[in-house]
């Protein structure tokens, strides 16, 4: 059986009228209430953000390492990596 919790919390803010008009627009072409268009937004905008600043990569602290001794070390390139440098000069295009 599902329960349902009815939203009680309050949020309100003040917009320029044609942010509102625009919201407005999007929530009909979507058949939502700007009510709920607006909340959805938001919901899933602070999920994401919140998620992007909560994700990380754990790794072994010797591979750590290793990855920073590589970085620092000078680079030694190879023949593809030359080959594919001279490829690249021809599609660059620097300003």
């Amino acid at each position: 059986m599902t329960m349902t919790i009815a939203a009680s919390a309050r949020f309100e803010f003040r917009l320029r009228p044609e942010a509102k008009k625009r919201i407005e627009q999007a929530a009909e072409l979507v058949h939502e209430s700007t009510s709920d268009f607006a909340r959805t937004a938001a919901e899933e905008r602070a999920d994401q953000i919140l998620h992007e600043h909560s994700a990380g990569t754990i790794v072994p602290a010797d591979f750590f390492e290793e990855l920073l001794r590589a970085l620092d070390a000078p680079a030694r390139p190879n023949a593809a990596l030359q080959k594919a440098a001279e490829r690249a000069r021809g599609i660059v295009e620097r300003r």
